[in-house]
């Protein structure tokens, strides 16, 4: 599969998430191009702060791995991670991320933090950005949009 069929199901992932009435995003790690877990944003329903979409679907593909270490995996996501995502990206060894949408206010890969690219750490993940951009952020755009009229 390409990056952008890949992303397709991470937006389809991101609906699962705003039809719980939870911000829309959706992600999912790729190992050897299988699928190896899927996951949306769960804060709202789990009352847990930590349960972004990136953290959730890091901690089924460690479980399906039965390895903490994701070398070799892809996370795709339909927003840029935030710092305690992209965080826990180079913590998994995830070599490759995959996102749509940038995220100006809290985005820790290109938009406000560089986390993934900085050499004052041991591990560096390789990115791609801008797939099916327009989409993923319409998405958020118009939950936003909603949530505030």
């Amino acid at each position: 599969m390409t990056d952008t069929e890949y992303m397709m199901l991470a937006l389809e992932e991101a609906r699962k998430a705003e039809a719980e009435g939870e911000i829309p995003i959706g992600a999912l790690v790729v190992y050897r191009d299988l699928i190896i877990a899927a996951a949306h944003n769960e804060k709202e329903g789990t009352h847990d702060p930590t349960a972004h979409a990136e953290i959730t679907v890091l901690r089924k593909a460690a479980r399906f791995l039965g390895t903490w270490r994701l070398t070799g995996a892809s996370l795709y996501v339909t927003i840029e991670p935030c710092p305690m995502c992209a965080g826990a990206l180079l913590n998994a060894r995830v070599t490759r991320l995959i996102y749509g949408s940038p995220n100006p206010q809290y985005g820790a890969v290109d938009s406000r933090f560089h986390l993934t690219s900085s050499f004052a750490l041991n591990h560096t993940v390789e990115v791609t950005s801008g797939i099916l951009q327009k989409e993923c952020q319409a998405l958020v755009d118009e939950f936003f949009r909603r949530r505030r009229s």
